[in-house]
Parts: structure tokens; C-alpha cells; sequence
């Protein structure tokens, strides 16, 4: 069925069976339910990903984003459905023409506008779709229609109150830049006509993006009714985060705006009138300073602004993010969340504009909690072992949130003023009711200076406390980052295969405070090395792992704790480095993060010591891990160069290791066949020599559906 039709039957005419189910029923015959098995690689192409839930204004419907990826086409694919908002069938907005994104309503309720993608990539922990345009769905039916037809990427929108209007995030072409005629040829990758690239910034370069020159992205103003765009904010500043003020004259949004962005993290609340003539050379700061500002929203009454903020510019990430507010009409702001000590996220005002709504991180878990508008004491709405990922609310208050919980992936909820929370969407049922899964339990333990630290251990499906179990430590990325009491598929695909998973959040991780969190800047591969292994210490002494049959890994800053920890220990049997870094020095200049290493290291030539001591390199010589390595080769978060040296090093040193390279992959590689490729050798390379059972290396290559088999870079010669 079209999605128009069932876009007009569902919300004219809500009684009708036409419509497409999230989830088919089962026959009587078979409401019986089978003998439950373990999680298999496959069963990653068959769980989909809920995200962005955006409930009507009106509060009966809520749109979101469901991500899927797709084994036949060997693709990532996004597409928008909606559910009512007291639960019943879900529907399929859009088609599978490109990836749509975004959803938002209009606040007359009569549209749903939304951004469709030429390409997209859903696995990236940064936004790289590409070629966005807008569309628009009346909720009266027909069609889907596109507004827009720029070469400019759309990125955000954001409707103004009048419903008349959208503000749009588009990003410069080469064109808007410097004039050149060949702009929109070069913007387009026109691979016939190759251009150099002339780098002038100091912040030069981003995964998933590239080199960057000076296109920035701007705001621009788009009337409905006469497809007019105008820009209302230019210079040399990327202006994110738009957010209109109730009567629709100004708009809030986020810029760092200071004499050199590209050197400092300086981002601000900026307010700029929606029908500017001038590109918004006259703007106003509200509450101006140095900090790192974000996501601003309006009260009702457009008196204040609400927006995060960080405090400590020289801490960046590891900074605490508070809630704060200021007048709308700019003055001092006033930091609402200040005892908390914890990060806060995605403010939202109550409908009565008495009570700001947001997300906070807390010891594993991720809560939706509320304060006065004016400060006071914060109340939980939504808490628990859980994640609550992601809200928005109707105008008589209810809340549609997505959550994940241990056994189960994100899916909408909704939460009444007065009433309790109650699940509404059943996207991943099907694929899981008939897989076992293991258990996620919270545990807390001493690290060897005695800090408390606390974590996770996923257990295999069936365990029994009379048995031990072969282990596996998986460090988490970040640094700044925490495991949450969530559905997680590798922790899960661990445990169907009969290991113990560990996953503690060591000093550096996010969610217990400022000064745990910051405990290792400039200090990398000591505290943290020491709280992970402190966690395998604890599973060994509580009888959940086997000392004997110890396996370590992680992805991103995970992977570079994992160097650290096989240059420290020889105890893991067999250890996984995915997208780490290993020579400090290779990176600066090769990898995005030149503002980061000068804040937090220093200049390495000012440094050196530093540098080094801060390298997993520096311990090379001892490590005797078989080492699995694997990274893409457009990754520019921790360049393959690193994935790259550690393998040489170790192929010279005689430890057993084999480097995969993905082709086209940036730091997260998301491409389906690759993902099936590096879950099987992940188990593989785990089994041989942690378990001491089968072959190191899968002998199967990649393989696509009904396609040839997709090419790997892989060395493999004299394997070891």
C-alpha cells in the first residue's frame, strides 16, 4: 500500500484495518511460542533502530525514524513512520526513495515536514547524509511533495509557529564561497573534473566530511506558500540549532562567533530577526562569555531562553553540561542545575512554561527529569535502569520518548501528565521473540586505589554460577562516554556465544561528575587502565570469568585502551583493536582533533615528553597478544595509519595479528557486508584463542545477496 493512503485512511479515518503493521499478527495456530535460540550475526539485519519520536501538537500521533540495514542492497536505510499515541498499529510514512529524516510537525497540525536524503549513512556517530532537500506530507493526504530543489545540503528545520514558515540549515556550496563557476560541479564530486583542495583553516578536517574549505552552514527563512528562500545568517560560521520565538519575529540558534572559531570551543546563543535583511550582520548575544552554549529553546511566554551550557572551556567534553537561562533579550544567565553535577541534555519548556524539561546522565542510566523554570528542585519523570534516548512534548503535556532497556532496543513510549508510561510501538519484537538473551547486571567494585567504579556484566543466556565462563573485557569509546543500562547488540552477541562480557565505566566515563570524568585528561592508559582491569579482577573474584581464558577490546578511545592494556598486561588471550591510536605524534596534523591535542597535551613539539608517555607505542616491546586490528580507511577521528602501525609493529615483533582495512569506511564502519564481516571475525579470532576452538579466520569472504562478493582489504599474508 502507498504510504499516501495510508497517511489519509489511519488519520481520517482511524477505524480502518488498511494499514500497514510494525509487527504481523500470528495465526492461532502458531501463538505457541518455539524453543528460544541464542543471537546470531544475522539477527543484526533484522533489528531495527527507533529514533526522533516528534508527537503532534494535538498529542495522537507520534512520527519517528526507523533505521534498517538492508542485506540485500548492502545499504543503511531510514524511514518515517507513526503510531498513535495511545498505542495500535504503526505506519510507514515514506518510501524507500533515499533515506528521510527529521520528522516535524507543523504547530496547525495540518503538515508533517521532513528531510529526504540522496545518500545517508546511519551508522556514524556524526551527521554525513548528504543531498537533504525538504518535504512536505498534508495530513489531508496525497502525495508527498518536495519543496525545495537546492544544491545547498539541508541539514535542520525547524517550523515557525505560524506554520507558514520553516527555518532551514543549509550548507554553502563552493559557489557561495568564492564565486567560482565550477562550484556546483565540485559540490556535486564531479569526478570527471577533479579540484585541488586549498586548506586555509586551522580546523581543517572531519571524519565523514573530509577536508574542509570555508562552506559553512547558515539559516535561511522558507515561505510556504511562494518557495522563497531567503538567508537571514552568513559569514564564516557554521550557525546550527535554530529554534523560533513564540510570536515568530526572531530566531535562537548556535555559532561560535569568536575572532578564530576554528581555535576554541567557544559556541554562544545567538538571536537574529526572521525577516533580516542584512544576513544577519545585526545580531544579538544572549548572555555572551566564554562557554560552550547549545540547544536553545523559548519559553511560552518568549521572555527567556533555556540552553546547555559548559563552563570550563579547557575540559571541553569533560566538562559538565549544565542547564541554564537568560532573558531573551540578553543579560546574565543563571545555571539551574549547578549541584547536579551531571550532563544534561535537549532542554524542553512545559507547555505552562513553568517547568523546563531535559535528559540527564546518571551512573549508567538515562533519565527525563524536570525543575522550575526559575530553579529548584529537579523531579524525575521517567528513571530506572534505562536509557530514555530522545523526547518531545504535546501541547497538553504528553511525552513521547524513546527508551532501551536491556532486553529491549529503543521503541516509543508515552507518558501522560497523569497517567503512567506505556510502550506504543513493537518495531523489534517480532525479530527477537524468539531469541534468548543474556542478562545485564549493574555491579559496583573497588578499583585498586580503592575509587569506586562501577559498570555492567552481561551473562550468557542459561548461566549458572557453578560454571566459569571465558571473559571479555570491551572498553567503551569516548573517553567522555558511559555504558547504559541498554540493549547492546555486541554485548549480546558475546554472551550467545558463551562469554561473560565486561563493561565497566572507568574514570574519564561520563555520568558520575565532573571531576571523575575530567580524573584523566592528559592522562590517558593510567587511571582508566586501571578501573578496566580492575572490573576483569572483580568478574574473576565473583566467579562470573575464567582467568585462564580472558579476552580485551574496544572501539575508538576503547581500542586505545585496549593498546595500552596489551603493552601492560599478558593475561588476555586475545585482544581486538578497532579504530584506536598508537603513535600520538602520527595524529597531530593527520587527524580532526588538532584543537583537542593542543588543549588537553599541548603542542607536541612544546610536549614531546607527554606525547609520548601519553602513546600506547611506548610499550610496545611487550606486548605478546594475538591482536585482531581493523579500521577504515577514511577515517579521519583515528586515521588508519594508526590500525596500520600497530599491526607493522606486532608483525615485527612476532605477536600473532592480522589488519582488516574497509574500504570507503570512515571511524564507524556501517556498510551491512563489513558489518557482517567484522562481528564474524570478532567471534572467530575470540574462539581460536580465548576458547582454543576453530580457526582464527573465517574462511568465508564477504558476500552480498544476489550481488559479487564486495572486495575487503585484507592482509592476511604470513599470518602468524
Amino acid at each position: 500500500m502507498q504510504a499516501r493512503s495510508c497517511f489519509a485512511i489511519l488519520l481520517l479515518l482511524p477505524g480502518l484495518p488498511a494499514v500497514i503493521h510494525a509487527q504481523a499478527p500470528q495465526s492461532a495456530e502458531k501463538s505457541r511460542a518455539p524453543a528460544r535460540r541464542n543471537l546470531e550475526v544475522e539477527d543484526y539485519f533484522r533489528i531495527q533502530e527507533v529514533s526522533d519520536p516528534q508527537i503532534s501538537p494535538e498529542g495522537k500521533w507520534v512520527a519517528y525514524k526507523v533505521t534498517t540495514h538492508n542485506r540485500a542492497k548492502d545499504t543503511n536505510e531510514d524511514h518515517l513512520w507513526m503510531v498513535p499515541s495511545p498505542g495500535g498499529d504503526a505506519v510507514l510514512l515514506t518510501s524507500s526513495r533515499g533515506c528521510a529524516g527529521h520528522p516535524r510537525w507543523s504547530p496547525d497540525e495540518k503538515y508533517l515536514a521532513f528531510i529526504r536524503y540522496q545518500t545517508c549513512n546511519s551508522e556514524t556517530d556524526i551527521d554525513t547524509n548528504t543531498g537533504g532537500q525538504l518535504w512536505l506530507m498534508n495530513r489531508a493526504g496525497g502525495e508527498p511533495e518536495q519543496l525545495t530543489h537546492t544544491p545547498k545540503d539541508l541539514s535542520d528545520i525547524a517550523w515557525a509557529p505560524s506554520s507558514d514558515r520553516l527555518v532551514l540549515v543549509l550548507r554553502d556550496t563552493v559557489e557561495d564561497t568564492t564565486g567560482a563557476s565550477f562550484g556546483e560541479d565540485l559540490d556535486r564530486a564531479d569526478e570527471a573534473r577533479p579540484h585541488p583542495w586549498v586548506i586555509d583553516r586551522l580546523h581543517f578536517k572531519e571524519d565523514g566530511i573530509g577536508y574542509l574549505d570555508h562552506r559553512r552552514t547558515h539559516l535561511y527563512v522558507f515561505t510556504i506558500a511562494d518557495r522563497k528562500i531567503i538567508q537571514i545568517t552568513s559569514g564564516d560560521y557554521d550557525d546550527v540549532e535554530p529554534a523560533w520565538s513564540p510570536d515568530g519575529r526572531l530566531i535562537a540558534f548556535v555559532s561560535n562567533r569568536s575572532e578564530n572559531p576554528d581555535s576554541n570551543y567557544n559556541s554562544g546563543i545567538w538571536v537574529v530577526a526572521a525577516e533580516n535583511s542584512d544576513r544577519g550582520k545585526s545580531l544579538r548575544g544572549i548572555s555572551p562569555g566564554a562557554y560552550i552554549d547549545d540547544s536553545p529553546v523559548w519559553s511560552p511566554d518568549g521572555q527567556t531562553i533555556a540552553f546547555t551550557r559548559q563552563l570550563d572551556l579547557r575540559l571541553m567534553e569533560r566538562a559538565t553540561i549544565h542547564l541554564a537561562v537568560a532573558p531573551a533579550a540578553g543579560g546574565e544567565a543563571k545555571l539551574l542545575t549547578r549541584s547536579l553535577d551531571r550532563n544534561v541534555l535537549s532542554p524542553r519548556f512545559g507547555p505552562d512554561g513553568r517547568s523546563i524539561y531535559f535528559l540527564y546522565e546518571s551512573d549508567g542510566a538515562q533519565h527525563l527529569a524536570s525543575i522550575p523554570a526559575g530553579g529548584g528542585d529537579i523531579s524525575l519523570s521517567i528513571s530506572g535502569r534505562r536509557k530514555v534516548d530522545a523526547f518531545s512534548i504535546s501541547k497538553d503535556g504528553l511525552i513521547a520518548a524513546t527508551i532501551s532497556e536491556p532486553a529491549i532496543p529503543k521503541e516509543v513510549y508515552a507518558l501522560p501528565v497523569h497517567g503512567s508510561l506505556r510502550r506504543i510501538t513493537k518495531t523489534n519484537d517480532a525479530s527477537l521473540s524468539g531469541i534468548q538473551l543474556g542478562e545485564l547486571e549493574y555491579v559496583q567494585f573497588k578499583s585498586s586505589d580503592d575509587t569506586p567504579i562501577a559498570g555492567y556484566i552481561c551473562k550468557p543466556p542459561g548461566y549458572t554460577v557453578e560454571k566459569k565462563y571465558p571473559a571479555i573485557l570491551w572498553a567503551h569509546g569516548g573517553p567522555v562516554l558511559e555504558y547504559f543500562a541498554e540493549f547492546e547488540f555486541r554485548a549480546q552477541l558475546f554472551a550467545a556465544n558463551g562469554y561473560v562480557v565486561i563493561l565497566p565505566n572507568p574514570r574519564g566515563s561520563s555520568g558520575y561528575g565532573q571531576d571523575f570524568s575530567a580524573s584523566t585528561f592528559a592522562g590517558w592508559g593510567g587511571k582508566d587502565v586501571e578501573d578496566d582491569l580492575a572490573a576483569v579482577d572483580f568478574a574473576v573474584a565473583q566467579g562470573f570469568a575464567d582467568p585462564a581464558r580472558l579476552g580485551v577490546g574496544g572501539h575508538s578511545y576503547g581500542a586505545i585502551l585496549t593498546n595500552w592494556i596489551i603493552t601492560k598486561t599478558d593475561r588476555f588471550k586475545a585482544a581486538i583493536s578497532y579504530a584506536g591510536n598508537l603513535v600520538n605524534t602520527s595524529n597531530f596534523g593527520h587527524d580532526e582533533y588538532s584543537r583537542e591535542w593542543a588543549t588537553e597535551v599541548g603542542l607536541p613539539w612544546e610536549k614531546r615528553e607527554l606525547w609520548e608517555s601519553l602513546s600506547p607505542f611506548s610499550g610496545i616491546t611487550h606486548v605478546k597478544t594475538p591482536t585482531l586490528v581493523i579500521g577504515g580507511d577514511t577515517d579521519w577521528n583515528a586515521p588508519i595509519i594508526n590500525s596500520e602501525q600497530l599491526y607493522q609493529s606486532l608483525k615485527w615483533l612476532g605477536v600473532p595479528t592480522v589488519l582488516v582495512v574497509y574500504p570507503g569506511e570512515t571511524h564507524e564502519i556501517s556498510r551491512p557486508s563489513f558489518v557482517k564481516d567484522y562481528y564474524q571475525r570478532y567471534l572467530f579470532w575470540f574462539g581460536h584463542y580465548v576458547k582454543g576452538e576453530g580457526p582464527a579466520i573465517p574462511a568465508a569472504t564477504i558476500s552480498v545477496e544476489g550481488e559479487d562478493p564486495a572486495t575487503v582489504l585484507t592482509a592476511l599474508t604470513h599470518f602468524r
